[in-house]
């Protein structure tokens, strides 16, 4: 179970006495309401993470072209609703279901306990009311908050394939990464794998959740090709702004607010003042992060180009975030805004530095959830107290693990129903060619003068 995630000081009451905290009568709470309290937690957070996938909808949708608006927005849609079919019925249980090591259960759809069904039922008494209480939290609780999770990994592919990919066959993958692939990595540390027997340390997903998206979008952003044009032959690079920037900048915000969830919920209990006084220092830190991550990519991005890029700045923000997200328990604030800043400084190299390598991300996500993922996680190593040989050794592995998996299904997607559509489908637009519409009709070529 997921519970695994959680350090001695978020075990609820009966973590106080472990850490060798004098609790005052008066701070006791009934097991009954540390229950309620958790369950609570799971599920605001759980909603507010989800509330991220509207944040990556309209980010997404500010950054591409007009033309490819509708078709981004649908597969923001589809894939978290995939996500969410694909983690009930197969991948919970891979992830937190009797993990061998490496894997967990394949046992198909994951239901709420029979104790608690009794409960609601009616049918049990104070034993079953008991052994609801034991659990610290309602099964489905957790189940909700663990699903939103694998919905974030899918929304990072998506960003950086656009524009020239299939419909169908991201959708495909979206399938096997939400139900397959990222429960089985995912098992390795909080489903108590070998990961975790190690001491990897990885709070909220910096590698769990962001670098595996990152790895899987760069390996279909390799294996699918750059867009037409963005690359000239003699090495040149041809931006294609995106259409709608006011759009992108609010959908950054949805997510700095989205994340609050994402870090603090992961706190994975407020059953007492100890898991609430550590759900606060998350906060403090996920928002300075994200706030030095700006400042640091504005800052640079002045120094380098002599002008302040938004669409930097935006990253910035994002990079910041995902870098404090593998530690954002950290005691000292100011290190909180030293991660972050470093994150916004590294999205800001890393843009360039994949243009030069002709791999087109057409939102900057590979920069903004891959690089700045794996620095939040060596961060652990180097302020948090981590192990860096260990934080080191987990990212490799899934990094490994996510590179290989994920180009031999995007080949396997490639050579039997095909990846990208044609050259005409991509000169007009992937919303006329897969929907037959468009996201802005008025100002179309469709448009007419009445």
């Amino acid at each position: 179970m997921s519970v695994l995630r959680k350090s001695a000081a978020v075990l609820g009451l009966a973590a106080l006495g472990g850490v060798g905290l004098a609790v005052p009568a008066h701070a006791e709470v009934s097991g009954e309401t540390a229950f309620v309290f958790n369950t609570f937690s799971f599920l605001v957070s759980g909603f507010l993470v989800m509330w991220m996938a509207a944040g990556f909808a309209m980010l997404e949708s500010g950054l591409v072209r007009s033309k490819n608006t509708a078709t981004i927005c649908l597969k923001n849609i589809a894939l978290y609703a995939i996500a969410g079919i694909m983690y009930y019925l197969i991948g919970y249980a891979l992830m937190y279901v009797d993990v061998s090591g490496y894997i967990g259960s394949f046992s198909l759809f994951y239901n709420t306990s029979e104790a608690e069904l009794a409960l609601i039922n009616g049918t049990g008494g104070e034993e079953t009311l008991q052994s609801v209480v034991d659990n610290g939290y309602s099964v489905m609780s957790d189940w909700f908050f663990q699903m939103v999770f694998v919905a974030t990994a899918a929304s990072i592919v998506s960003g950086t394939v656009a524009e020239r990919i299939k419909l169908w066959p991201f959708l495909v993958f979206v399938v096997v990464l939400t139900g397959v692939l990222y429960p089985i990595q995912g098992s390795w540390t909080w489903g108590g794998g070998w990961l975790a027997e190690m001491g990897f340390s990885d709070f909220a997903g910096s590698t769990i959740v962001h670098s595996v998206g990152g790895w899987a979008a760069l390996t279909g952003a390799l294996i699918l090709g750059a867009r037409r044009g963005k690359y000239g032959a003699d090495g040149s690079v041809h931006p294609m702004p995106g259409a709608n920037l006011p759009l992108a900048t609010l959908g950054t915000f949805i997510l700095w607010l989205g994340w609050f969830g994402f870090n603090g919920g992961s706190q994975l209990a407020l059953g007492s003042a100890l898991d609430a006084s550590a759900m606060a220092i998350v906060y403090v830190n996920t928002n300075l992060a994200a706030a030095a991550g700006v400042v640091a990519a504005m800052l640079l991005t002045q120094i380098l180009y002599k002008k302040v890029d938004l669409t930097m700045a935006l990253n910035g923000a994002i990079a910041g975030l995902v870098s404090i997200t593998a530690g954002p328990d950290l005691q000292n604030h100011f290190l909180a805004i030293i991660v972050g800043a470093i994150g916004g400084i590294l999205v800001v190299l890393a843009v360039p530095m994949l243009d030069k390598l002709k791999i087109d991300d057409v939102v900057g996500a590979i920069s903004a959830h891959l690089v700045a993922g794996i620095w939040g996680t060596l961060a652990v190593g180097i302020f948090g107290g981590g192990d860096l040989v260990v934080q080191i050794i987990g990212i490799v592995a899934i990094g490994v693990f996510m590179t290989v998996t994920s180009a031999i299904l995007w080949l396997v997607l490639k050579y039997t129903i095909g990846l990208r559509v044609d050259e005409e489908a991509e000169v007009n637009g992937l919303d006329q060619a897969e929907l037959g519409l468009e996201a802005y009709p008025e100002f179309g070529r469709g448009s007419q003068t009445v």
